[in-house]
């Protein structure tokens, strides 16, 4: 087996950064009591202004006031790790978070779907950029030692049990997961990377060490197999973004909702379901919180469309009072079936598919502006149809136009030619609109076919009733 450790060294400013519209402003996250605020991490930005992490916020803001502050809040790493979760759960089944801030995946058996490892890699981190974590990723065969490669290297793969050896040897002590005291006693005996500690005889190390360092030794090697509990996604997706000032304009609102149905996006994508209905919750300082219901005719999952479905439906709603959060829920997930396309699409560039068009317009019109098709149990023809909002495909039937004229009109006999017919219908006795008809296939001198009939019994000239395509 292989496994790939996800190291997530930023996670906490990262998940505040894409939250925000103006993510490359200097930003500090505290943490404390109110007494003592203490910066718990800086960006990039925050840096070059001679901030760091572990500096008061009294001693920061000496140096400067141009920085922005956030929580460093706990349970929004959670949080965060949980959706992470979730996306990698569309590349492998054994998807584990046993380690705070990184991701374990076993990669094995997805090397066949995704293509060699090398592809793979590529593709994982240009997910998580486009997410907004920066990562760093090791491959090693047992999922404790990925984790502890991930602390030295970015982009190692060791495939094989020697390798694995070497590149654990070269490690310093510090860096094998080892507690403080283990790690500082070791340095102070000279042992300075595994390869030193490996050489020792291991009764000796027994003695001096506690049970765990073996244990720790043994797990990195892979002779002791690492105990994981593998997630499993939840049936719900709930993502909440507060804004960082009032918000008044719908404008302003499309940034967190890009930024929501892309997390849907790539939630759903992991589960492999879609998304039919949900909810976007505005929150406001007073009063109760605004709602948009968004409801599709069919399942779907793509990002653009969810966007700009929710967009549509959010521009028509007239905001009661400044937004203060947006939150996302989704509670109707039902399997997704990818839609059957040709290996080269033929349709123009700029094109839209239908559904997408057809999503768009419901959103921007109403979903009563947008009509389809339905069937009647009725053999009239006039009477057999009828509009309804969802667009469906009519169910089969017999050679019908797909012109229907609303009045019949005659026919010269000497213009057209029968190809076909007749084919009786009566019907319409319950309703007093009884009818008694032979309807015939025509075809017209300039090859267009059209649909006639005669009433039974009359001697008339036939009546054209609709036009096929």
């Amino acid at each position: 087996m292989l496994w790939a450790c996800i190291l997530l060294p930023q996670l906490a400013m990262d998940g505040v950064l894409r939250q925000r519209a103006d993510a490359d402003s200097p930003l500090a996250l505290l943490a404390g009591p109110p007494q003592r605020r203490v910066l718990q991490a800086v960006n990039g930005r925050a840096r070059a202004l001679g901030l760091r992490p572990g500096q008061t916020l009294t001693a920061a803001q000496a140096l400067t006031r141009d920085f922005a502050t956030a929580e460093y809040d706990l349970a929004m790493i959670e949080c965060w790790q949980q959706f992470l979760a979730a996306w990698a759960y569309g590349f492998s089944s054994q998807v584990s978070l046993h380690y705070p801030r990184c991701l374990l995946m076993e990669v094995q058996s997805s090397l066949a779907l995704f293509g060699p490892w090398a592809h793979f890699e590529a593709r994982l981190r240009g997910e998580l950029a486009a997410l907004g974590f920066r990562q760093r990723i090791t491959v090693a065969p047992n999922p404790a030692a990925a984790r502890v490669l991930a602390n030295a290297h970015d982009g190692l793969a060791v495939t094989d049990g020697r390798t694995l050896h070497q590149a654990l040897g070269s490690l310093p002590v510090e860096r094998l997961g080892l507690s403080r005291e283990v790690a500082t006693a070791l340095v102070r005996m000279g042992l300075r990377s595994l390869s030193q500690v490996l050489a020792l005889p291991r009764d000796s190390l027994a003695r001096r060490f506690p049970v765990e360092v073996l244990a720790q030794l043994d797990t990195l090697l892979g002779s002791r197999p690492l105990a994981l509990e593998f997630y499993r996604p939840p049936d719900v997706f709930d993502a909440r973004i507060e804004l960082n000032f009032e918000v008044e304009s719908h404008q302003a609102l499309l940034f967190p909702l890009r930024r929501l149905t892309a997390d849907l996006a790539a939630y759903l994508a992991g589960r492999d379901s879609g998304v039919q209905r949900f909810v976007l919750h505005l929150e406001h300082r007073n009063g109760a919180g605004s709602q948009v219901q968004i409801g599709l005719l069919a399942a779907e999952r793509e990002a653009a469309m969810l966007f700009e479905l929710a967009r549509g439906r959010l521009e028509q709603l007239q905001l009661p009072a400044p937004v203060l959060a947006v939150r996302l829920v989704a509670r109707e997930l039902p399997p997704f079936t990818p839609e059957h396309r040709q290996l080269f699409d033929e349709r123009p560039q700029q094109s839209l598919p239908w559904e997408q068009l057809r999503e768009r317009l419901r959103a921007r019109l109403g979903d009563d502006a947008v009509q389809g098709l339905g069937a009647r149990a009725e053999h009239r023809p006039e009477h057999a149809w009828t509009t309804q909002p969802a667009v469906l495909p009519l169910p089969p039937c017999g050679p019908r136009p797909g012109w229907l004229l609303s009045e019949p009109q005659p026919l010269r006999e000497a213009s057209v030619r029968i190809l076909a017919g007749p084919e009786r219908i009566e019907s319409g006795w319950w309703d007093g609109g009884d009818v008694r008809r032979d309807y015939y296939l025509v075809e017209t001198r300039s090859g267009q076919r059209g649909w006639a009939f005669r009433a039974l019994g009359d001697e008339g000239p036939l009546l054209l009733h609709g036009w096929f395509a």
